[in-house]
């Protein structure tokens, strides 16, 4: 059974290493650049699980599941490809600066339902904060959360080493290529079959054709009159080096307060972020330098020690966000038997990699099959 992902950033590259564990099948993955370069590439890589606020149904669900397997994964993909994957299994802490009770006692709430779950949760006052983060210093924060199953990881070192393990089980990558049409069955049956997809290597057939192309996904469901409609929000980051790591050297979780990142990245250096920026007339975004420099204020505010770092980099990705319905879109693209849609994360791709992985071989080969 042959299989085409079109698409390589973490999730095309997640949903063909998964399939590539599926005996019978000849996968290849075409992408118009190289892997990890969109929205990936930009990303930071903060598992956000355990800490979320979703506790039901499939977002909760979606969540669990990857976490639970980027505890294998990692491991399995180091021990594969010999690569070594950045990631921090010190956990995440989240700032609280709203000093409301209510706000303490969602998250006691929060607590006893993960607890219920099988995950674990911790509320620190501000004595602990202080003896367990020192560097962390403002007056408005009124404690802390930590969650300490919860991880980041490097998003390009994670898709690179999937698509080398993907390619040691026999998938083809290839890029450099485009898609430039796709072809229908011709008869008017319902729904239709897409035999086969034009590309700028000539035609390639497949029996199923997944879309994990993040933003590239609306123009090729256009191509077939489905038009999935999805949006560029932007995000900018700052990679900061302090020469030496803040607080604890032998604690170092992802810190988050206010919907900002502080994401130790090793050798004393840090990653901030990210702006949420949406797009003001058309798809045009460019890059706000005010929210960013509000961002590294931010930063600075939690830990004042980051005023006198260095920045070194500063960069930018566009997240691909569905209009009008919630991220991600997982499922079959509507009017057709054998296109599948795995796209538009927003800011979940990476965390939600593996579990949509799982979704989209669940599709191709149903449970009761797999040997």
């Amino acid at each position: 059974m042959n299989v085409v992902i079109i698409g390589c950033g973490v999730v095309g590259a997640a949903i063909a290493y998964e399939l590539s564990q599926v005996k019978g099948l000849k996968i290849t993955v075409c992408d118009r650049q190289p892997p990890a370069q969109a929205s990936t590439g930009a990303a930071l890589g903060v598992l956000m699980g355990a800490i979320s606020q979703k506790i039901k149904g499939k977002a909760w669900q979606m969540r669990q599941t990857s976490i639970q397997r980027y505890e294998t994964l990692i491991p399995e993909l180091e021990a594969l490809t010999g690569r070594k994957i950045p990631f921090n299994r010190q956990g995440i802490l989240m700032l609280l600066s709203d000093s409301s009770p209510d706000r303490i006692s969602a998250w006691e709430k929060l607590i006893e339902i993960r607890h219920t779950q099988g995950w674990h949760l911790e509320i620190w006052d501000t004595v602990k904060l202080q003896n367990i983060c020192p560097q962390i210093n403002n007056e408005k924060i009124t404690g802390a959360v930590y969650s300490p199953q919860d991880r980041q990881l490097d998003p390009i070192a994670l898709t690179l080493a999937l698509v080398e393990a993907a390619q040691q089980n026999g998938v083809t990558f290839k890029f450099g290529v485009t898609v430039l049409d796709a072809q229908a069955s011709p008869d008017e049956s319902s729904p239709q079959f897409c035999n086969q997809l034009e590309t700028t290597e000539g035609k390639i057939t497949a029996d199923w054709f997944v879309i994990a192309a993040g933003l590239g996904s609306t123009p090729l469901t256009a191509k077939l009159n489905q038009i999935i409609d999805i949006r560029p929000v932007l995000g900018q980051a700052l990679q900061m080096q302090v020469g030496h790591p803040l607080g604890n050297p032998d604690f170092q979780p992802a810190i988050t307060g206010n919907d900002v990142h502080i994401v130790p990245v090793g050798g004393g250096d840090y990653w901030v972020g990210a702006t949420v920026e949406f797009p003001s007339n058309g798809d045009e975004i460019p890059p706000n330098q005010e929210l960013l420099e509000s961002v590294r204020e931010q930063a600075i505010a939690f830990c004042p020690e980051l005023a006198t770092a260095t920045i070194l980099r500063t960069w930018s990705g566009l997240r691909p966000r569905p209009e009008g319905r919630p991220a991600p879109v997982i499922g079959k693209l509507p009017g057709f038997s054998n296109i599948l849609l795995a796209t538009g994360h927003y800011r979940n791709g990476v965390l939600l990699a593996p579990a949509t992985a799982y979704a989209i071989r669940e599709m191709i080969i149903p449970q009761g099959v797999w040997g």
